[in-house]
């Protein structure tokens, strides 16, 4: 049985290799969703991508300009928007359950980091 958590400030992943239907967990100090383990990769991935994006656009734009970043995939959809430095984290689940969730600055950058040292996938 594998059981991890990771926690920072407003967010937490978590990964449960025990469960045959939901083995991911993602959320904030007051909500979380389970997810599914392609939601989860989704969700690795996707992230990885517009945190990946806004480290490039912070070397395009000035430091007053904010910007908005949307990824997406069959299961999930994604949005940053703020400053390449700093910005919210929004996530809509698609499908049969919808949740929505979101994070203030700061917690995309540290939830990769997080997933990457437990590398579940």
């Amino acid at each position: 049985m594998e059981r991890l958590l990771k926690k920072g400030s407003n967010w937490r992943v978590g990964w449960d290799s025990e469960p045959k239907k939901y083995q991911g967990l993602i959320g904030s100090d007051s909500w979380a969703i389970e997810l599914t383990a392609a939601e989860f990769k989704d969700f690795y991935r996707l992230l990885q991508q517009l945190v990946n994006t806004m480290a490039e656009m912070e070397r395009e734009l000035m430091d007053e300009e904010r910007i908005a970043c949307e990824a997406e995939s069959n299961l999930l959809w994604m949005e940053v928007e703020g400053y390449p430095h700093a910005y919210d984290l929004r996530l809509i689940l698609v499908g049969d359950r919808r949740c929505e969730g979101n994070w203030q600055a700061g917690a995309a950058v540290e939830m990769v980091r997080a997933i990457e040292r437990m590398m579940v996938f």
